[in-house]
């Protein structure tokens, strides 16, 4: 089994169980690459003491023959583990050192457990559906997806206006501090937090959530994902932020955006005793009442 290992920097109470990780996949012979970045870090700070591992700084050099990724940090991190990944099929398994974690869901005393799982292959892989960002100039460059949303918000104290289009046609303007458009994955996510709805992974939906409108009566709708849509953008202001997942770039004088369902799938590896609806028990806390 070959492995590639991306991370974030984190609290020295995790070291025992990154150490004891370590130790696990080099007793099962595992071939292990790690991000430089984070190897850095494991080296300066942790003293990991491993030979045999190599490095990869970019997504051109992860290995074609990787079997899967190991993203160590939070959901934040699964994000940026997306960047190197892309399109290549390899599958991403979140060990949480954060707080919430949807997607990072292995807690650090289920470490041993998960990797014996993985070892025996009592797992199954999620493929999730990403946004594709066409904006003039190609603002994100060559990786322009987003597995959680794209945002375009105001960038000062002006609202903006976005004339909303579905294939064409028009849905509505919003008159807001801005909109945010969610996969299913990300409807957890930012979409959350503005009062968008939760839909499931395989849903196959765009969910498009207003960010403090300036109308009561709008509010997010479910959109079905093989659309496409159409962001006209109107402000006082001069400048727009557009983020796509965690990155965010600052847009001068850009009038239209177009957004559509990605043509590849992000593969996200799940333990066969987890669910989607087990992780919105646990990390929402539903059901934390005496009562129940």
């Amino acid at each position: 089994m070959r492995v590639a290992i991306f991370g974030r920097s984190f609290h020295k109470s995790f070291k025992d169980y990154i150490l004891r990780f370590f130790d696990n996949l080099k007793q099962h012979n595992v071939d292990i690459s790690v991000h430089q970045d984070f190897y850095n870090f494991l080296i300066n700070e942790i003293n990991l003491s491993i030979t045999n591992i190599e490095i990869f700084k970019t997504h051109f050099e992860l290995e074609k023959d990787t079997d899967l990724m190991f993203s160590i940090g939070g959901d934040g991190t699964i994000l940026d583990a997306i960047t190197f990944v892309r399109d290549a099929g390899i599958p991403i398994v979140g060990i949480n050192t954060g707080n919430l974690g949807f997607l990072a869901s292995i807690a650090k005393n289920e470490i041993d457990n998960a990797l014996d799982a993985i070892y025996a292959k009592d797992y199954t892989i999620e493929e999730r559906s990403l946004l594709k960002l066409v904006s003039p100039g190609d603002i994100f460059n060559d990786f322009s997806y987003g597995l959680n949303e794209i945002a375009v918000q105001k960038n000062d104290s002006a609202m903006i206006k976005i004339h909303v289009y579905i294939d064409g046609e028009f849905l509505n303007t919003y008159w807001s501090d801005g909109i945010i458009i969610s996969t299913p994955t990300g409807s957890t996510a930012y979409s959350l937090s503005v009062g968008g709805p939760i839909v499931t992974p395989d849903s196959g939906n765009f969910i498009i959530s207003p960010i403090s409108p300036h109308n009561l009566t709008v509010r997010p709708i479910v959109l079905p994902d093989n659309i496409k849509l159409q962001l006209r953008l109107e402000s006082r202001a001069v400048n727009y932020i557009t983020s796509v997942d965690h990155r965010s770039v600052v847009m001068k004088n850009t009038k239209e955006l177009t957004i559509e369902k990605a043509d590849f799938k992000i593969k996200l590896l799940k333990l066969n005793n987890s669910s989607f609806y087990k992780t919105l028990r646990n990390k929402l806390m539903w059901g934390a009442d005496k009562r129940n």
